[in-house]
């Protein structure tokens, strides 16, 4: 008894209810198999999934934050930032719109609804339509047919809405962004306004967007007047802070 007390006032112990809900870090996932991988349900049982981004999220992200996420993934990090942070708006992006009705559920389910908006839309240079290739794992999904190294066999194909990044900024105003895009940040940071930014995390995929890829990155924000931050930094995750 005094163990299940201890789990029941511990935000950050991991748990699930047995009625088809995982707990982690004070949040709840529904425990759909076929968006919850085997190894997914353990990083959360564990507390270890997204473990470096959440921690740079955790110690940055302020009550005063308006924050832009750009891949949404299982919602997350659009969860931490609403819940654990206390983030006044959070804008969260996901190109893949089999996620989408799932990502609802979380919001709903943490209660954090009336402060985070999810959309099914790729940011890129200019509006349109562009294809997304859904896979097995859905991690692995994205906007390449045929990445470098990439095993998990494409499920499904969608046609997406691409919206303006520049624009889509202008009208969010975010102080804080959020990227973790399979690689597509090479990209799409040097087309940012960052310019209403204060922090930045993004995770990096050196494996595929290589040296120049990872420079861009840094160059971009450097650029914009916010600096790499060590302290939050923790191998493929960096933060850039203008603040500091």
């Amino acid at each position: 008894m005094a163990n299940l007390a201890t789990a029941q006032t511990n935000p950050d112990e991991p748990e699930s209810d047995g009625e088809g809900i995982i707990r982690c870090r004070g949040m709840r996932f529904p425990d759909a198999e076929h968006i919850i991988s085997r190894r997914t349900r353990r990083l959360l049982r564990s507390n270890l999934y997204e473990e470096r981004e959440a921690a740079a999220v955790r110690a940055l992200v302020r009550s005063d934050d308006v924050a832009l996420e750009i891949g949404a993934g299982i919602g997350f990090m659009s969860t931490l930032m609403a819940r654990a942070c206390n983030a006044s708006q959070v804008h969260a992006f996901e190109a893949n719109p089999s996620m989408i009705r799932y990502i609802q559920r979380v919001h709903a389910l943490n209660q954090v609804t009336d402060r985070v908006q999810v959309t099914n839309a790729v940011l890129g240079a200019r509006k349109g339509k562009a294809t997304f290739y859904e896979r097995a794992h859905f991690s692995a999904s994205s906007l390449e047919a045929e990445p470098d190294g990439e095993t998990s066999p494409v499920v499904a194909e969608h046609t997406v809405e691409v919206r303006n990044i520049k624009t889509t900024m202008k009208a969010i105003k975010p102080s804080v962004v959020v990227c973790d895009i399979e690689g597509a940040e090479a990209d799409l940071v040097p087309l940012m306004d960052l310019s209403t930014v204060r922090l930045g995390v993004v995770e990096l995929h050196p494996q595929w967007i290589g040296k120049a890829g990872v420079q861009a990155v840094f160059d971009a924000f450097h650029g914009a007047g916010l600096t790499f931050f060590p302290k939050t930094s923790n191998k493929k995750v960096v933060t850039f802070r203008r603040d500091w």
